[in-house]
Parts: structure tokens; sequence; C-alpha cells
């Protein structure tokens, strides 16, 4: 019963978020209310157990991207203005009014019983089984934490670099 009602306010709250980040005017509020969004949906992934992928949302979407949009926002300039409207206003809505459909058509034709039952080896209960044989996976003797390192160190000097680039000009 608890985790239903958390499962409900966390989509209530991701939704209007998501509604906040497209009728907001300022940007730099609009990505705030993005990084809201990240982790309602890594909340919701913990109300479904999925422990593995709630870290990984908020490391990677919060910790990663949503940091990297905010840098991006403070060093242009007139940012606050956000995005005036032009001559592509028509087709991004036909656009998008075709992509909603595609979507809505998607939600009611697939069969969604499928996901109620993954049926993965080894996964308990309560996901534990799946997160522990990735986290195996990756710090073994063996493993993935070499790799993995000297990518967070690439991705630091890439960030680095693009923060001394934009002071530069």
């Amino acid at each position: 019963m608890g985790l239903d009602a958390a499962f409900w306010i966390l989509a209530v709250v991701g939704v209007g978020s998501a509604v906040a980040v497209v009728f907001l005017r300022d940007v730099f509020r609009a990505a705030l209310f993005l990084v809201l969004g990240f982790f309602t949906v890594a909340g919701i992934y913990v109300t479904l157990d999925a422990d593995f992928l709630a870290a990984v949302q908020v490391l990677i979407y919060v910790g990663a991207v949503g940091i990297l949009l905010l840098f991006a926002i403070m060093f242009t300039r007139e940012a606050r203005r956000g995005s005036l409207f032009n001559r592509l206003k028509m087709p991004a809505l036909v656009f998008a009014a075709a992509l909603l459909g595609i979507m809505i058509y998607t939600m009611t034709a697939t069969d969604w019983g499928v996901a109620a039952n993954p049926g993965l080896p080894g996964l308990q209960e309560s996901g534990t089984g799946l997160t522990g044989r990735i986290g195996e996976a990756l710090f073994s003797k063996d493993g993935f934490v070499l790799p993995l390192e000297i990518a967070g160190v690439m991705l630091l000097a890439a960030v680095l670099g693009a923060i001394v680039i934009m002071r530069e000009k």
C-alpha cells in the first residue's frame, strides 16, 4: 500500500515536472524541473524494485546530464530569454502531434502483461540478485572496474576542457 502511494505521488510529481519543463520560459528553471523529473523516475524505479536502475538513473541522468545541462545554460549568453518562437513552430507542432499519436497507439496496442513477469534467471524477488551479479561483473578481480574508471576520468577531462574553452570566449 505504501509503495503504491509512493509510486503514484512520484508519477504525479514527474508528470508535473515534465509539463513545467515544456511550458516554462526560463530555461534555467526548466532545467531544474528536468532534474526533478529525473529524480522522480529514479524514485519510481525504487518502488518497482529496480534498485540498480535507480542508482544508474541518479548517477547518469541527475549527476551527469543534469549538471552538464546546467553548466551549459550558465555559460550561454541570454539564456534567460529561453526559446523564442520562430518559423518552425507549425512543423514542430505537427511532428509533436504525430509523435503523440504513435505513442498513444503503442501504449494501447502493446500487451503489457509481458513486463509483469520478466523471467530473468537469478533475479530474486527484491531485484538484488541481478544487481549483485552486475556488481560482481563490474568489481570482481577480472571485472570491468579499470575501464569504468578510465571512462569516468575521460568524461571529467571532457567537461573540464569544455569549461576552459567556453571561458576563453
